[in-house]
Order: structure tokens, then sequence, then C-alpha cells
């Protein structure tokens, strides 16, 4: 399997391009992402698990597919295309890289899933099924919390409150942490350009077919020209996030960066478009 670098190399002073291109199984892995998410708008986690999608990062002796992390990314991106529902980013973006070999077999089975609360907020709160937390050296699970749902903007991506509890097993050291940062920040980004990307798509169907004075709204450059920044500025973002992805397979020593740099450009990229600064008026 070849990974794809997004960023040149350079050799005894020479600098060489270097091959960015999906390789074929992992535009067949988008293509037939697609096809089930636009057949299947709210999969269920079993589902998910069937097809693989829950153990992409799992190793196959623990029941995964053992597939890298621009795999993966690319999962985030056709699901945030989608605005697909339900905890996947937060079970295997964000807990799963802090969970021991035999908690990652179920997720990889369908049988779990899990969130990391990092914060005082904590995403996918209504679906997942276990809670872990960070505390002093490592991280554990959270046993009897209360759950508070809070009313927000986005359904696709609920988020929730913790209340007591008790600290149960511990599943890592806090050293896994730095590695979540970099997971999290990259597939957030990648959701946002799947998102941003079908927006986009739908703005430029729109302004095809919308006529004033006998002629598409899109030829006028007051439209034409915002779709065309949007573009720009989705496409930039989506290159960041795959070296991104690329850094984290690689372990390359610019992954906090590259991430850092992916999730801001991708939010900002995906939030005009959403907001549509690139729709007509």
């Amino acid at each position: 399997r070849t990974l794809v670098p997004t960023r040149p190399a350079s050799r005894n002073g020479i600098t060489h391009l270097v091959d960015a291109s999906f390789t074929p199984e992992q535009d067949e892995l988008r293509a037939q992402a697609r096809a089930f998410l636009e057949a299947n708008p709210a999969p269920s986690w079993e589902q998910l698990a069937e097809l693989g999608w829950t153990g992409v990062s799992v190793a196959e002796a623990d029941g995964g597919t053992d597939l890298g992390f621009v795999e993966q990314g690319v999962l985030h991106e056709e699901l945030g295309r989608a605005l697909t529902p339900g905890p996947f980013y937060s079970t295997v973006a964000v807990a799963l890289p802090a969970l021991p070999a035999e908690e990652q077999r179920r997720v990889a089975a369908g049988e779990t899933s899990w969130a990391l609360a990092l914060g005082p907020l904590v995403p996918d709160l209504d679906t997942v099924e276990r809670v872990a937390v960070v505390g002093g050296d490592g991280i554990y699970e959270l046993v009897g919390a209360e759950r508070e749902m809070l009313e927000t903007n986005d359904e696709t991506r609920p988020l929730g409150i913790l209340a007591g509890g008790a600290i149960g097993e511990r599943m890592a050291g806090s050293e896994v942490l730095a590695d979540i940062r970099r997971r999290s920040l990259t597939a957030l980004a990648l959701e946002a350009c799947g998102a941003g990307r079908r927006a986009l798509e739908l703005a430029v169907e729109y302004v095809s077919q919308r006529e004033q004075f006998g002629r598409p709204i899109g030829s006028y450059q007051a439209v034409a020209h915002p779709l065309a920044t949007s573009y720009m500025e989705l496409e930039l973002a989506r290159s960041l996030a795959i070296w991104a992805a690329w850094c984290i397979d690689a372990g390359d020593a610019q992954a906090q960066t590259a991430a850092a740099a992916a999730k801001s450009q991708a939010a900002d990229a995906a939030a005009n478009v959403g907001a549509g600064d690139t729709a007509p008026g």
C-alpha cells in the first residue's frame, strides 16, 4: 500500500515532487462509502461495523481491518459530506487510541462505542455507550455518570455534559493525548471538507438552474466569483487535511502542525459555504 504525502521531498538540496494522488484502493473505498451513505443516510453502528468501518484503524489480530489513517480520513470526509449522525468521530477518531486491545476489539465488532471527555462538553453523548475521562496521569472509564444533552444548532453532532459518576478501569496513560489531538483535529477537518464540498455542489447546481433576465444566475460575476473563492478555500483545506492524515500515518514530525493548520482552514472554508456566503441573495 502506497501512502501519499502532499508536501515536496528534498534530498541533496534538490526538491522532488511527491505523488499526492489516492491509490485505486482508496478511491474504491471512497466510492463505496459514498454509495452506501447515499442509500443509508442514518446508518446504525452495527451497519458500520459490518462494513469494517468501526475497525478501520484496529489491528487485524484484534478484529479490525488494519488500514491507515488516510483510509480512515476518507471515511471521515464522506461521513461529513453526508452529515451522518452517530458516534464514529467520538469513538474511532478520539477514544480509540486510548482503548486497550480488548476494547478496540469490541469497537471493531460494533459491540460498543465510546466518547472521551476532554472538557466539559462531550460530543455524541446521546449515542455512545461508554465514556472515558482524563484524570491525573491517565485516562479512565467513567461509570454511572448522569448525562445531560444540550441544545445546539448541529443535530448531527450533539453535545452533552456529565455529572457525578465513579472512576473505573484505567484505559491508557496520558501520553496518548497528543496522538488523540492530532487525529481529532484531522478528522474534524476532513468532515468539514466533506460537508463544505457538498454545500458548494448544491450551490453550483442551484445557480446553474435559476435564471434571471434569461440567463442562469451563475453566469453573473457577482455570483460566480464567491463560488470560485469557496472552491479554492475548500481545495486548500482538503490538501492540508490529506497532508495531516499522511503525516499521522507516517509518524511525520509535522503531524501536529499539519493537523492544526488543516482544522483551522477547513472550519473557516466550510463555514463560509454553509453560512450562505457563496449562495445567491
